[in-house]
């Protein structure tokens, strides 16, 4: 049993949506990823502090907790490596189906955006392994912009490439990082709930 996303009073004329954990229910996947290529050099990294750096793009989280725990590691190796292992585990992907229902509805209707803090492989390789690469006009990826979330700066690329006002965007997104970044830009947004947190409400 599913349960259903609040939609904010409205007229939308698109949807932004962030990849991971909103459209693909991939961030169990990412996190064994990363424990397994952050292991190899003897980092730390708790699932409460992976949620917490949710948005974040992934050279900016080796670099900081490398910072924090004062290990120093090529940021270049160990985003490739951890890359290489979440596509390892890309055939167990599934969508997350509150988000999906909203695809669905209005594909056709309205332009969407993914807007993501992920490389452009990782996201492309996510909605091609649940079958939704071609529903979106617009991807705005690590690389696209200079500021990341929670600036504002990834969904006001993705509302001018789609040549939409911000007012006019409606964000679906996982984490309060995004959230902010959303409000910062002047657009409505709606929290998708956590894989744990979805599962407890499915079963309400």
């Amino acid at each position: 049993m599913t349960f259903k996303l609040s939609i904010p009073p409205g007229i939308f004329n698109a949807y932004l949506f962030d990849c991971d954990g909103t459209i693909a229910d991939s961030m169990p996947l990412h996190y064994i990823a990363w424990k397994q290529a952050l292991g190899q050099w003897g980092c730390e990294f708790t699932e409460e502090r992976f949620y917490e750096l949710g948005g974040l793009p992934i050279f900016e989280i080796v670099q900081l907790l490398g910072r924090e725990q004062g290990i120093h590691m090529p940021i270049a190796e160990v985003a490739k490596r951890k890359e290489e292992l979440y596509f390892e585990h890309l055939p167990k992907l599934q969508c997350v189906p509150e988000v999906l229902e909203h695809i669905e509805h209005e594909h056709g209707r309205i332009p969407f955006a993914v807007v993501s803090g992920s490389t452009r492989d990782s996201v492309e390789a996510s909605l091609r392994a649940i079958g939704l690469i071609n529903r979106f006009e617009v991807l705005v990826c690590a690389g696209d912009y200079t500021k990341s979330k929670p600036d504002p700066e990834p969904f006001l690329v993705a509302a001018e490439r789609l040549g939409i006002s911000p007012e006019g965007c409606l964000v679906f997104e996982d984490t309060q990082m995004g959230i902010d970044a959303a409000s910062a830009a002047g657009m409505a947004s709606v929290r998708v709930p956590a894989p744990r947190d979805r599962s407890t409400m499915r079963d309400r």
